[in-house]
């Protein structure tokens, strides 16, 4: 049962590392190229990994390839300031016609 948990650790390690490289972007690599950092870690797979997370790797850089900033509008506060701001000048202006004149 230990060696069959052992394989399976040893794999999932394995391809998390190539998964890691791939991940990474060409310029955030330490000491080697994105592409011999890929070659190591698939042609030596434990020690390979190792290597790519203690010497390749950068470790101090946002993982996060997200947008900053509002995606649609529906997510932009002053989108839905502006719509509220909207609301409010059509419902003071009906008032304003509704209203009888004295």
């Amino acid at each position: 049962m230990l060696r069959v948990a052992g394989a399976i650790l040893a794999i999932a390690f394995y391809l998390y590392c190539i998964i890691d490289v791939l991940r990474t972007r060409s310029g955030e690599t330490r000491t080697l190229p994105k592409f011999v950092w890929l070659l190591v870690v698939i042609l030596i797979p434990l020690l390979g990994g190792i290597m790519w997370l203690l010497f390749g790797r950068v470790w101090n850089v946002p993982r996060s390839r997200r947008r900053r900033g509002p995606v649609a509008p529906d997510d932009d506060p002053a989108f839905l300031k502006q719509l509220g701001d909207d609301a409010w000048s059509r419902r003071m202006k009906q008032r304003r016609t509704d209203e009888p004149h004295s």
